[in-house]
């Protein structure tokens, strides 16, 4: 479904651009696009008085899965937003611990106290974390926006997928351009 507005109680919800993420591959946008048109977006959303959620994931859950993780020793630092993102004193920052931002209540609450009824979605990887929070939003009636050219993924075709055939569902899509002309 097609962006219709970006709502009065909207937030910016910049999910997993960080240390630990900066140097994967992603696809079909390339991390360096995501953080530019993340930006923009954000500086968009402060200009309106609008909410700026940067969202880092420190952890994974607990339960027993047959795969792991894959991804070899990690920095120190590897949950530090990185500092291309420009996150101003006013920005809120969150910390989740799972693929999506709603596995626990503090989400929620967070959004709860800013009045926050729409959430336009930009990061990686879309085919967990910015899927995850977009299903999250849906279930608690929060209307979700996915901005298509400012999210990516470690496969172009897991994030086209998610884009194309499960996305539609539960979010609208839109673009940066999209979102940025509809704020103004």
């Amino acid at each position: 479904m097609p962006l219709t507005s970006i709502d009065d109680n909207a937030a910016l919800v910049v999910l997993d651009l960080q240390v630990g993420t900066a140097g994967l591959p992603s696809a079909p946008n390339a991390m360096s696009d995501i953080i530019e048109r993340s930006v923009a977006l954000a500086e968009a959303f402060r200009e309106k008085g609008l909410p700026v959620i940067w969202v880092n994931v420190a952890g994974g859950s607990t339960a027993r899965t047959q795969a792991s993780n894959g991804g070899g020793s990690l920095p120190d630092n590897w949950t530090d937003l990185l500092p291309e993102l420009k996150v101003q004193d006013s920005d809120q920052t969150f910390t989740k611990f799972a693929m999506g931002t709603f596995h626990d209540q503090r989400f929620a609450d967070l959004l709860g106290e800013l009045k926050v009824g729409q959430l336009v979605l930009t990061g990686v990887t879309t085919s967990f974390a910015v899927e995850s929070t977009a299903r999250g939003a849906y279930e608690r009636n929060i209307n979700a926006v996915v901005v298509s050219d400012a999210v990516g993924d470690l496969d172009g075709a897991v994030n086209d997928h998610s884009l194309e055939k499960v996305l539609p569902h539960v979010a609208e899509i839109s673009t940066t351009a999209e979102v940025l002309e509809a704020i103004r």
